[in-house]
Order: C-alpha cells, then sequence, then structure tokens
C-alpha cells in the first residue's frame, strides 16, 4: 500500500520523505501550505489534532510525528533498501542515542533559527536578534560535541548510515543554505566532511530536487 505524507515541502515531513527513499517504500505526498493555515483546516485536525506536520497515512494507521515515524517504517521494512537502525543491539542503541540528540540538544536552537530569520516576517513578527544570538551559541556548543565524536567515527552513531545522521538533513539545509550560516559547519573540521557526505546521497539530492523549499 502506497503511504502519504502530508507537508513535503517542510523540513521535519523531509526526514520522512529521505528515509522512505532509502528504505525503498513507495509514497504519495499531500501538499499543505503552512502560511495559509491549511494545517488548522478541520478536515487536516482529524489527522493531526495538534495541526503540524508531517503525517503519514497508511490505509487506516496514522502516525504524525517525524521521528516516530522514521523509526516505524525503519523497522518495519528492515530488510529492504538501507539499514538505519545498525546491525546489532548496540548499534541500534547508538543510532537511538544520537537521535535523541538531535531531537533535544540540536534541534531545538536550529529551530528557532530558522523561525527567526526564515519565517518571521512571513509570519508576521519581528525577528528577535537577541534569541538568535544565544540559539546560534547554543547551537555551536553541540556542534563542538559533534566534532569531537566525528573525529573518532564517520557517522554519529559509529560508521555506519542511521536515522541518526538523517535527521539533521533538513534544518541543516536551511542552516547553510537560505540562513547564510554554512560557517558554523565549515569551521568544524568533521561536521564538515560529515556534512557532505549525508547531504550528498542520492535520496537527499532527490528530496530537494522533488520538494524545494516554499519560500
Amino acid at each position: 500500500m502506497v503511504v502519504k505524507v502530508y507537508g513535503p515541502a517542510y523540513a521535519s515531513p523531509k526526514r520522512v520523505l529521505v528515509c522512505f527513499i532509502e528504505k525503498e517504500i513507495e509514497f504519495e505526498t499531500v501538499p499543505l501550505d503552512l502560511l495559509k493555515g491549511e494545517h488548522k483546516d478541520p478536515e487536516f485536525l482529524k489527522l493531526q489534532p495538534f495541526g503540524t506536520v508531517p503525517v503519514t497515512e497508511d490505509g487506516d494507521y496514522i502516525l504524525f510525528e517525524s521521528r516516530a515515524i522514521m523509526r516505524y517504517y525503519a523497522e518495519k521494512y528492515k530488510s529492504q533498501g538501507t539499514d538505519l537502525l545498525g546491525k546489532t543491539i548496540e548499534e541500534r542503541g547508538q543510532v537511538e542515542n544520537w537521535l535523541e540528540v538531535e531531537a533535544h540538544s540540536y534541534n531545538p536552537p536550529i529551530y528557532t533559527l530558522t523561525l527567526q530569520i526564515l519565517f518571521s516576517s512571513k509570519l508576521g513578527f519581528p525577528c528577535d536578534e537577541n534569541l538568535v544570538k544565544e540559539s546560534e551559541e547554543k547551537l555551536a556548543k553541540v556542534l563542538d560535541v559533534y566534532e569531537e565524536k566525528l573525529s573518532k567515527s564517520k557517522y554519529l552513531a559509529g560508521d555506519f548510515f542511521s536515522l541518526a545522521d538523517l535527521s539533521h538533513l533538513p534544518f541543516t539545509q536551511y542552516l547553510v543554505g537560505k540562513m547564510g550560516k554554512e560557517y558554523m559547519i565549515r569551521s568544524r573540521k568533521h561536521v564538515s566532511a560529515w556534512w557532505d557526505d549525508i547531504s550528498s546521497r542520492p535520496s537527499w539530492q532527490k528530496v530537494l530536487q522533488l520538494y524545494p523549499v516554499p519560500f
């Protein structure tokens, strides 16, 4: 059955899309314009009561948190496509560990930077420069930890590409692209090499080609 993915133009749904391409899962996309408030439509709220994207609809099976979606489908289709979870329970533990780091340490400051720098004017509020400075400082400290980790292994969970790396792709693309803060990656030798590696994967290049940033 083809899985529907809602909101493909935005960052968090792109995590799901690149996961699906890596796992060779058949999907179709359902566009949503968040700037027009389509995610608050009553019909969409029946699928996602919190009114955010992504949502996946697999028959009558609904999920709506990007990392939960990735974990579920990477496990469900573990035997096909790229193994994104590791081959041993120890490797799986490292994948989960660094996926949590991404969610709780990396994503909050980079999400704030995205919101303030790229979306504030579109959403009708002024960019808070103090918050931008504070978030950049927080992100820099996380990237320093990554630099140390990536000096010892090719990828975050070890010497294999996994969900832990994949989950960084969409928002880091904003950072090095439209945000104009590529120096935060390039000033760290091992982080820079890691970014070049993961961002050049055919799956990610395909997502960028098919679903460009909506602004």
